[in-house]
């Protein structure tokens, strides 16, 4: 005789099924809500007359993303010669919802990647599909996910298409509130690889629990206290002829969030067994790292952390480098600029073999009348430094090779990185507002980018960026920018016009212009501009001009864009 318990499994799963058939069944017109009726059948059931269960409503969701270049050859600024004259990004994702139950599907096509893109992206295929179960306290996915374990010290799946970086996981994750207070997430998977897998296993474990939610008489406390933990490892063979290597690698980290009022407090520890790779020479010395966040908020807002990194480039593939492959992620604790020449001339780029680092920044909004004028004015200070570790290099190659000893908390003398600025943010009038920043910048671009002969630039950049309204609809903003500098390749200025048509047209103009090259005939205008159109939730854009080389940073992670000369569409739309 059947047991209670398999009966009502064998009800559940039977039911399941006839959800799974009946979403196959659904059929309508993009982006509208399917209903059903009660009591409605499915297939044979319908025709019959007999019952079956009624199905969830269902909706179609979706959007499309187009970046396209054309190319010319431009030898005075180094843009290279492409055979392709025109390249193209493409992005389409499908979304399917009926109640519990979600599916979803991406369509990518680089025929061929743009230039910058890494080129091992050329084609296209469906290289993210997704099934995916919600109920009250359990959440499943099987396909590919994107999932951070705390900070993502040693865990982090996620893309950001800017960088062409995406490094989901293809496989299953379990996520489960057994309790309140309690989250717990397992998953089992390869990494995605472009357009196939990684052959290497990727296994992770994280729990979070809420001591408020838990401990009796903490419910109604002012402070909040959260703890976490999470346990990654991965399996790659050992094929190598000359070492012998660790095939199971795993890494634990545990982390603490505290809140108070406008006080907040986040501390995170890392240690990762011994991974020899490529990118730490074969070395079999165990990576740590440690990140400590503060911030308050009141009449002053400050925001502080520091952060040491050792040894901890964590990837799929001992035998890879760069930023693709990565299992885990490194903030860089630097403010992300987004004026140009502070943005892409000098970036840091997080430095996973070891760094030590701190960043703080003050905010402060005066009041208006006296100093702060009529509106009030926000001021806002950051500062931050990045150094080397403390390395004593170790004569040990033919034994333990830990290649060198290191004091957790003594920074090394290797600058890497300063940042002091200062922005200010006013509005003058109804009609007139303006942010004046500035930027005192030190960067060792031969240890940040790996290169040999540029040494460490010192630059100091000052922006000034105005806006004039017209009117509620036409507006008119003016920016200008300056780097000086006496190193790498001189003093830059920036002119930027922007002419905006609310809500629709927007039109740009803008000139970069190295007019400090310590080599003349490199002395040149990089100029451009672009038109575009919004509407609903469809935005086109379309542009020209030159294009300098530079890096493009997101969070620490950056990739290189080449110089270019051409024509630029760009698309979005949802639906």
């Amino acid at each position: 005789m059947r047991k209670k318990g398999t009966l009502a499994a064998a009800q559940r799963v039977k039911r399941c099924l006839l959800i799974g058939w009946g979403l196959l069944q659904l059929h309508g017109a993009a982006g509208q809500v399917l209903p059903t009726t009660a009591g409605a059948g499915v297939g044979a059931n319908a025709a019959s007359g007999t019952s079956s269960p009624s199905l969830p409503a269902a909706a179609l969701h979706g959007d499309l993303q187009l970046d396209a270049q054309t190319y010319r050859p431009d030898a005075a600024i180094g843009a290279p010669v492409v055979p392709e004259r025109l390249r193209a990004n493409t992005f389409a994702n499908l979304l399917l919802t009926a109640g519990a139950f979600s599916a979803g599907v991406r369509y990518e096509a680089y025929l061929p990647p743009l230039q910058g893109f890494d080129p091992r992206y050329r084609g296209q295929g469906f290289p993210y599909r997704f099934l995916r179960y919600d109920a009250r306290r359990l959440h499943v996915t099987v396909g590919n996910f994107y999932e951070q374990f705390g900070n993502g010290l040693i865990f982090r799946a996620y893309e950001e298409r800017n960088l062409g970086l995406d490094n989901s996981i293809d496989g299953l994750r379990v996520q489960a509130e057994p309790h309140a207070g309690i989250r717990l997430t397992g998953l089992v998977g390869r990494q995605r690889f472009f357009f196939d897998k990684s052959p290497t296993i990727v296994r992770g474990l994280d729990a979070e629990f809420s001591l408020n939610d838990l401990l009796p008489g903490l419910d109604s406390a002012a402070t909040r206290v959260t703890v976490g933990g999470s346990f990654v490892s991965k399996y790659q063979a050992d094929d190598d002829p000359t070492y012998v290597l660790p095939e199971n690698v795993g890494a634990g980290a545990g982390r603490l969030t505290l809140t108070h009022g406008g006080f907040a407090l986040n501390a995170e520890y890392a240690h990762k067994a011994n991974d020899p790779t490529f990118t730490n020479s074969y070395i079999y010395r165990p990576g740590r790292a440690a990140l400590l966040s503060a911030s308050w908020s009141g009449a002053v807002g400050v925001v502080a952390a520091v952060k040491r990194v050792e040894n901890m480039d964590f990837r799929v593939d001992r035998a890879s480098s760069g930023a693709y492959g990565a299992l885990n992620f490194l903030p860089a604790l630097t403010r992300q600029h987004t004026y140009a020449l502070a943005a892409t001339l000098y970036p840091y780029a997080t430095q996973p073999l070891g760094e030590v680092a701190g960043q703080v920044e003050v905010t402060y909004h005066v009041p208006k009348g006296g100093l702060g004028g009529a509106y009030g004015t926000d001021i806002s200070f950051n500062m931050s430094a990045a150094n080397g570790i403390d390395r004593r290099r170790l004569n040990d190659e033919q034994t333990t090779r830990q290649g060198y000893a290191s004091a957790f908390f003594k920074p090394g003398p290797t600058v890497l990185f300063r940042d002091y600025n200062l922005e200010l943010h006013r509005r003058f009038s109804p009609r007139w507002k303006a942010n004046f920043a500035y930027l005192h910048l030190t960067y060792n671009k031969d240890a940040v980018q790996g290169l040999e002969g540029y040494g460490t630039v010192q630059a100091h950049v000052v922006v000034v960026d105005v806006l004039h309204k017209f009117s509620p609809r036409h507006s008119l903003r003016l920016e200008t920018q300056t780097l000086q500098t006496r190193q790498d390749q001189g003093a830059w200025a920036m002119a930027l016009l922007e002419y905006t048509h609310s809500p629709h047209f927007f039109a740009t103009i803008y000139d970069q212009w190295n007019y400090a090259n310590p080599h003349p005939e490199q002395r040149l205008h990089y100029l451009g501009g672009q038109v575009g159109y919004v509407g609903g939730t469809t935005r086109l854009a379309l542009g020209y001009g030159r294009q300098r080389a530079g890096i493009v940073c997101v969070g620490g992670v950056c990739r290189f864009v080449p110089a270019s000369n051409g024509a630029s569409l760009s698309l979005t739309s949802s639906f």
